[in-house]
């Protein structure tokens, strides 16, 4: 008998296009080859989840505020019945008010924007892009100033792990109200550059514990995503794995009908010791292509008599 919940959210890449060109960006080239997705087709795959009882929308890509018809993207589903409408975005659009605004009227409720680094300097180097720190900074105040839950992804990287406890000081002046640090997947345009941007997780772990440290004495929902357990001894219940929503994928040629399923069965893998860990069970262990580029000899399995 399968043990698989019920599906609660969709997550939909609306089109490709970026006004990043981040140096992990795990989409690779996609926005080269491929269109925006047709406002119809998007519109079809919202009211079939709505019937099948989906509740949660996220509206990704790419970057969805560039999709020509994003407004009337977060229209529909705030009309058919969507209560909860996520933006993933880079938020560098919402650096303009009116923008925010009119998003905030058409329906969304959650922003979930981007920074990689504390500065211009580390943040811009990975995005690609001049001035992508200054307008997702401002993005993130103006959603703030307007009231509205804003959760943040930090992509770990060689240029930024040593600086998590920065970056995390900076967002809980920013006010934010959950911050994540994920390690990066080595796919896309990841994958083309992980020679200089993909960092040990051993050599990360100290950091990312100092910057969880900050917003949880702040006071902030922290999480992390793609860390196995066995390295987070002491912050244990901060894995995002744990609590991510059961979530159908649709990206723009092909469909996941469950991202749990496909990390766990597709995605990661485990270990030559992971079965001698006492996590094994609910750990999805790392990415697969991980131990493809640097082995298991990191992955060091808890005891079972911990305890």
């Amino acid at each position: 008998m399968s043990d698989r919940k019920k599906t609660t959210r969709v997550d939909l890449k609306v089109g490709y296009q970026c006004n990043n060109r981040c140096l992990f960006c795990v989409q690779g080239e996609k926005r080269d080859i491929l269109p925006s997705r047709d406002f119809e087709e998007i519109k079809n795959i919202l009211m079939r989840s709505y019937k099948e009882g989906v509740r949660g929308a996220v509206l990704t890509g790419g970057e969805p505020t560039l999709h020509p018809r994003i407004i009337d993207i977060i229209k529909f589903s705030k009309h058919i019945g969507f209560k909860e409408i996520q933006i993933q975005t880079n938020g560098r659009m919402f650096a303009y008010q009116d923008f925010c605004l009119e998003v905030i009227k058409a329906g969304a409720t959650e922003f979930s924007p981007s920074l990689h680094g504390h500065t211009a300097k580390i943040h811009d180097f990975l995005t690609s892009a001049k001035g992508s720190f200054e307008q997702t900074v401002a993005g993130i105040q103006n959603l703030k100033r307007l009231k509205q839950h804003v959760i943040t992804n930090t992509v770990i990287t060689s240029q930024n792990y040593r600086f998590l406890p920065q970056i995390a000081k900076l967002l809980v002046s920013l006010g934010v109200d959950q911050l994540q640090f994920a390690f990066i997947h080595i796919v896309g345009r990841a994958d083309e550059n992980k020679n200089r941007i993909v960092p040990r997780k051993s050599e990360i772990m100290p950091f990312v514990k100092k910057g969880l440290n900050i917003g949880i004495k702040a006071g902030k929902q922290v999480m992390t995503e793609a860390i196995p357990i066995c390295f987070m001894g002491g912050y244990e219940d901060y894995i995002a794995e744990k609590v991510i929503p059961e979530t159908a994928v649709y990206d723009i040629d092909f469909k996941i009908n469950n991202y749990s399923d496909y990390r766990k069965n597709q995605g990661k893998k485990k270990g030559p010791l992971c079965p001698d860990c006492r996590y094994f069970k609910n750990c999805e262990g790392p990415w697969k292509e991980y131990p493809e580029k640097f082995g298991w000899d990191e992955f060091k399995p808890v005891s079972k008599n911990k305890f």
